[in-house]
């Protein structure tokens, strides 16, 4: 192993993009094509995958330290809110597809929360299809997963806080507040 510093040490979480929360194991040195590559060994906390991230790529690919308490509330109270806008749902599905794993990709909890805010306002208004239901699960997944460790509460408690926020029934009775 050479004397690259990181950033990452080994028993600390980190955030993979689209991947969600891990725990680096340890670094390890490896051969590849002919030279000595250092690694972070990843082990991502909801689906128990191993992963190899190349210490002198790891801030390229968006492996990032969790986001702040401070940060977590803001996150949490901009998906506890119903959406102020309509979503427009007319939009070729394609192109929304596209930037919505776009932004699932992105190291930003902030974009992956929009992704979630946004999939969970449109399917207020009309049912979501097949490949919606499944990016709004894995933005549900990535948020809810990072501001449970990071909030230290259950992610099936902030999971029903955001769904409940985007009920009907409760944008109706705020409405009559």
């Amino acid at each position: 192993m050479n004397a690259t510093p990181s950033v990452f040490h080994p028993a600390e979480l980190v955030v993979y993009p689209a991947q969600g929360v891990g725990t680096i194991e340890r670094i390890d040195s490896q051969q590849v094509g002919g030279m000595t590559c250092d690694f972070f060994i990843v082990r991502i906390i909801a689906s128990n995958v191993t992963l190899m991230v190349p210490l002198h790529s790891a801030g390229r690919v968006g492996l990032r330290h969790l986001v702040s308490p401070e940060e977590a509330e803001e996150v949490l109270a901009f998906l506890r809110t119903a959406a102020a806008k309509n979503v427009c749902t007319g939009q070729n599905w394609n192109r929304r597809f596209r930037e919505y794993s776009d932004k699932l990709q992105s190291p930003d909890l902030h974009q992956v929360a929009s992704v979630l805010k946004e999939l969970l306002s449109i399917g207020q208004v009309k049912e979501l299809s097949f490949g919606e239901k499944r990016l709004q699960e894995q933005a549900m997944g990535l948020v809810c997963g990072e501001l449970a460790q990071v909030l230290q509460m259950e992610e099936a408690t902030i999971r029903e806080q955001i769904i409940a926020a985007h009920t009907p029934e409760s944008n109706a009775g705020a409405a009559t507040s």
